[in-house]
């Protein structure tokens, strides 16, 4: 009998840990007591192609659907504005003539359409036909393995729902259960907010329908937008139910299961995006074919085989990665309440794991499709005009969308943005020519789309200056393939398809610079991605000339394309060209107030607290500013940040950390960490007392606000950042770890060179390191004073007691 009593308290036990009613203090799960109410209480799931966001309501459970794929408009005009750049000698002119208004006003007509908008694609509504009232709520999604669950009770019954959208069998699966038999009834129906029709044959419900063709002027809610006959992209979703038991009909609109114990849903979701180049409606592809082709396969598995699949190929990427950051007296508390009690200051070092773990999770499950990279939104869009049309803002966003990539062990999920690169280089050679009259590289602009959009926005001319013609996108972008190469030492990646691209981005840049009245080389025109100067007579403008932030980007850009080019040793001329180039470069400038200039002159900013801070790219993510090889410039950076301050958006949080941490102050990281997970109420929600402001919203979405995914990203990169950081020749470990990780460990980060890192720490000081040599190499490793030569052969690894 007794043995009976703790089997079946053992039982219990394990069934509750399942359901996350007890765990541990969790560095992997986020749950919740009530249903998500706001897109930002949601919970997402995505395959880096298809992405749902789940608010697991008790009567109505709604999901909405998105498509990577699924974006407003066609292939790009490159030649929207075939003499624009005959406008530049009169904004040099201008600048020369020291007449920055007028120069203003001209770089206005160097400007094109803006970018296309990422589409919703739809809303799945489950509807349960409850009676009595729900108890014991439970929500979570268990990051560990990508997997959501809600459950609860309803006169003495209870009810679970499981879901999941899997890689491997390209479909989201959803689970639901009763405890007592034939207790589950629902119905099922979806919509879009895109123009759709649905029909529903042989127990299969289909919604068809298309994005619209449209700019999204100026980024403003339009009330209506533009659909054409034979354009735009088509879209198909499937849905349809596998009963265990119980009885299956439909309705014109909707599905039904009555009186049964175990269903499953299938969603099958397709697009006729076929290319950045392709006419998504005349050359696209057969989005009803795909859809059904997929439902179909997945349809004839089992519920456990599809989790299996999917379990088996999300983990090998998770895993690779695992961080310990000490003990923790944190209570096990729902993840809203959890980031509440973090706001007030106290400790919770599991929740710190978790918002990193967050960050891979995020990107795994939104970076899977080639060509098509996560965007402002990662992959959840639920809006019809997205903030700022949930782009490819590539200032700084896209970037720091993929901070996390190499160091964070999840290279694969790099190659989006990598091939997405690849077609801007095709459309950035015609904006080079007509946009700024260049005929060699290609060039990237401020913004684009889907379809590799490279122009200089602004609507031809009607937007400011200070975010519009910007054009530095193409260097900037251009180091994330040696970041690439650099990590996984994949020199025929480098050498077919790496180093042309690096090669146009220079030869852009070359050709763009401009001499000085001093015969140093500059840029003209320049800008600051998105901020203004205040000249001593009083006038705010962003057009310039020599501007930080480019000859920053520029140095970067040239420097790695040297050291690619000597590395396949090739354009031995070519090299020469650029060495002599970044030899000439204007020199970085400290201001009066210690400060590393943004301007070429030293001139107030219009908003001192700016949230970009893009003058101090060399430090981070560029590499050519350190603390040792150029202190005094290292010293710039630091007062910069301190004259900014630390109150800023989300993203700009996230880069800031980077920063500090590239300044090997591990406190002030820290700090702005914990501020970074600062708790922020929903938009909409009403509340006497909002919390508003950049942060983190219950969910762990980034605030900018309202929801940016880069902040994620950028936040999860600044703690490998905070624990490793490597160039070619040197790994630093644990160049700032903050006094709050005094013991901890870490797993799986990646360092430049090719090698995979594991370390152990206790009383702040490094106890133990295992390095791994993915293709054979040497380095030196350095903590503190210590430093110490390695050289391994390829799939070798070292353990060294520090």
């Amino acid at each position: 009998m007794q043995t009976n009593h703790i089997q079946k308290l053992l039982f219990i036990l394990s069934f509750l840990f399942f359901y996350g009613k007890v765990t541990a203090q969790s560095a992997h799960i986020l749950w919740y007591k009530q249903p998500a109410n706001f897109f930002e209480e949601s919970l997402v799931l995505g395959n880096g192609k298809q992405g749902a966001t789940v608010f697991g309501g008790v009567n109505s459970d709604k999901i909405y659907l998105n498509d990577i794929t699924l974006w407003s408009g066609e292939p790009v005009n490159t030649t929207m504005n075939p003499e624009a750049y005959k406008n530049l000698p009169a904004v040099r002119e201008a600048l020369k003539n020291e007449n920055y208004k007028l120069a203003e006003e001209l770089n206005k007509k160097i400007q094109g359409k803006n970018s296309e908008s990422y589409s919703p694609l739809g809303t799945l509504e489950i509807n349960n036909h409850h009676t009595g009232k729900a108890s014991n709520y439970y929500r979570e999604l268990d990051i560990s393995n990508a997997i959501s669950r809600v459950s609860y009770e309803i006169d003495g019954v209870k009810f679970t729902r499981e879901y999941f959208v899997s890689a491997p069998d390209k479909m989201m699966i959803i689970r639901l259960c009763s405890s007592q038999k034939g207790a589950l009834n629902f119905d099922i129906n979806s919509s879009s907010l895109l123009k759709f029709e649905t029909q529903i044959k042989n127990n299969l419900l289909s919604m068809n329908g298309v994005a619209p063709i449209h700019e999204n002027a100026g980024y403003e809610v339009v009330p209506t937008f533009l659909l054409e006959k034979e354009r735009g992209t088509r879209f198909t979703s499937l849905i349809k139910i596998k009963n265990v038991d119980g009885t299956l009909t439909s309705s014109s609109s909707s599905l039904e299961l009555k009186n049964g114990t175990e269903a499953l849903i299938y969603v099958s979701i397709a697009t006729s995006f076929n290319g950045f180049d392709k006419n998504p409606a005349t050359e696209g592809l057969n989005d009803k074919s795909i859809a059904l082709d997929n439902l179909n396969k997945a349809f004839s598995k089992s519920f456990d085989k599809l989790k299996q699949n999917h379990i088996s190929d999300y983990q090998k990427f998770y895993n690779r990665v695992t961080l310990n950051l000490g003990k923790t007296t944190a209570p096990n508390l729902p993840t809203d309440e959890r980031l509440l009690r973090y706001s007030e200051g106290i400790e919770d070092k599991n929740l710190e794991v978790l918002y990193f773990n967050f960050g891979r999770y995020l990107l795994i499950s939104s970076s899977r499709t080639l060509g098509v990279p996560a965007n402002l939104q990662g992959l959840w869009n639920p809006h019809l005009h997205a903030p700022w049309s949930s782009n490819y803002t590539m200032n700084i966003n896209l970037e720091e969308n993929y901070w996390l990539a190499e160091n964070t062990n999840l290279s694969e999920m790099h190659l989006p943005l990598l091939s997405f690169i690849k077609n801007l280089s095709v459309t950035g050679k015609v904006t080079a020519k007509t946009f700024y009259g260049v005929d060699e590289g290609w060039a990237a602009a401020h913004n684009s789309d889907i379809w590799a959009m490279t122009n200089p926005v602004g609507q031809f001319g009607k937007e400011e200056p200070m975010w519009a013609c910007w054009n530095m996108a193409g260097a900037w972008l251009s180091t994330h393939i040696w970041e690439h190469y650099v990590f996984t030492q994949d020199k025929n990646y480098l050498k077919n398809e790496g180093y042309e691209m690096m090669k146009g981005a220079s030869q852009f840049c070359l050709k763009w610079l401009v001499e000085d009245k001093n015969g140093i080389l500059i840029t003209s025109p320049s800008t600051s991605p998105e901020n203004q100067y205040l000249t001593p007579d009083g006038f705010v403008g962003a057009t310039l000339y020599g501007g930080t932030a480019d000859l920053a980007m520029i140095r970067e850009c040239f420097d790695k394309t040297i050291k690619a080019s000597k590395e396949l040793n090739v354009d031995s001329e070519f090299r020469v060209k650029l060495e002599t180039a970044l030899s000439k470069l204007h020199p970085y400038q400290i201001g009066k107030k210690g400060n590393l200039q943004e301007w070429y002159f030293d001139w107030e900013d219009k908003d001192p607290k700016h949230r970009h801070q893009s003058q101090l790219f060399g430090l981070f993510p560029g590499n050519h500013i350190s603390p040792l090889k150029t202190p005094e410039l290292a010293n710039a950076c630091r007062q910069t940040l301190e004259i900014k301050g630390d109150e800023t958006t989300g993203w700009s949080k996230g880069w800031r950390i980077n920063l500090w941490a590239r300044l090997w102050d591990g406190n002030r990281s820290y700090k702005m960490y914990r501020e970074l997970l600062r708790y922020v109420d929903p938009d909409g929600k009403k509340t006497e007392k909002p919390r508003q402001g950049g942060g983190t919203y219950p969910n762990l979405f980034d605030a900018h606000p309202p929801f940016q995914i880069d902040g994620n990203f950028g936040g999860a990169a600044a703690v490998a950042e905070m624990l490793v950081q490597s160039n070619e020749n040197e790994i630093r470990l644990l160049p700032a770890l903050p006094d709050a990780w005094e013991s901890g460990s870490v797993r799986g980060i990646c360092a430049r060179g090719g090698f995979e890192i594991a370390l152990e720490w206790n009383d702040k000081s490094l106890k133990k390191v295992t390095i791994f040599s993915k293709n054979g190499g040497e380095t030196t490793l350095i903590s503190g004073n210590k430093n110490k030569a390695v050289r391994l052969k390829k799939g070798k690894k070292l353990e060294i007691i520090w």
